[in-house]
């Protein structure tokens, strides 16, 4: 929720929201997970540095999207497809094969990445500058936005599937990977110096708000800036725990929930247009990830397990 704030009053934040996430995770794992730089890392740091590389490409790439007429509700839908992108890229490159309801989840999936781009297509031209040369100059940056979300899926499939042959040869260290993820690329945070010290000059600017219990004053944007690297920070942490100690279906299912959960936050809490054509788009996603995860054989198997366990007793 915090974030979504921070983008709909200022839609170009991203780079200090992103960079205020990294620099507090890389702090807390240099204390904790790296013992101050003691402790050697049990995967070579030049294959952290390439995941490392993917991982801040994917994050400015979705940052500077929102600058692009890109709506927040057709960010979280078309990030989405993260999980077909990288059964795709699987096929292509790891050769590997899925049975015909994880094809049926790729079909639906980009059918409804398909009907809610379009329909926001048709919302930029429609909502666009009065004359026809300014709209179509407006419908051109909505297509860049587009165009840079597409590359940030792909590269994001990639750094999974990188990840994947990673923790199969030196084993899952997911407190080490969240470290290293976040705080070899806080060098490259000083490309984007000036827009987050641009934005830091905002943030301060904003009005003032009361802390609870506390007695003090703090202007309202650092407020929400500090409960986004609060709750991303468990958030993440969580991802990241899960993927060492439960099934990739639990973690993929529990990921798309949080997904699914934050974009109707976000069209309930700040009103952002949504038709039922956007509806049904989101439904299409939303049916595609779950049969793509097979929760229904998951739940079909657990129901038939207790209904013989209830014939033996």
């Amino acid at each position: 929720m915090a974030r979504l704030v921070c983008a709909r009053k200022f839609p170009g934040c991203g780079n200090i929201v992103t960079f205020a996430q990294f620099l507090f995770i890389a702090i807390e794992g240099f204390i904790f997970e790296a013992d101050f730089g003691r402790k050697r890392p049990a995967i070579p740091l030049r294959y952290y540095a390439i995941m490392v590389a993917m991982f801040f490409t994917v994050s400015v790439v979705n940052n500077y999207a929102l600058n692009l007429n890109i709506s927040m509700p057709l960010h979280m839908i078309f990030r989405s497809g993260s999980l077909i992108a990288n059964m795709i890229l699987g096929v292509m490159i790891l050769q590997k094969r899925y049975s015909f309801s994880k094809y049926l989840s790729i079909a639906l999936v980009s059918l409804g990445i398909f009907i809610c781009t379009l329909m926001s297509a048709k919302q930029v031209t429609s909502h666009s500058a009065s004359s026809d040369e300014e709209g179509f100059v407006t419908f051109l940056w909505w297509l860049l936005g587009i165009a840079a979300l597409t590359f940030a899926l792909l590269v994001s499939a990639r750094m999974g599937i990188f990840q994947e042959t990673l923790y199969k040869e030196y084993g899952k260290h997911s407190k080490e990977a969240l470290f290293y993820n976040h705080a070899l690329p806080l060098p490259g945070f000083l490309l984007l110096a000036p827009d987050i010290y641009n934005h830091a000059v905002l943030f301060t600017q904003s009005e003032p708000f009361q802390l609870p219990l506390l007695g003090t004053q703090l202007p309202i944007m650092w407020f929400y800036l500090l409960m986004n690297v609060i709750t991303q920070y468990v958030c993440i942490r969580g991802v990241f725990i899960l993927t060492t100690e439960c099934p990739s279906l639990t973690v993929t299912l529990v990921v798309t929930l949080r997904k699914f959960l934050s974009l109707i936050i976000s069209i309930l809490y700040f009103k952002n247009p949504f038709t039922t054509w956007h509806w049904i788009g989101t439904t299409f996603v939303f049916l595609g990830t779950l049969l793509y995860t097979e929760v229904w054989n998951t739940i079909q198997t657990a129901s038939t397990k207790d209904k013989k366990d209830g014939k033996k007793d």
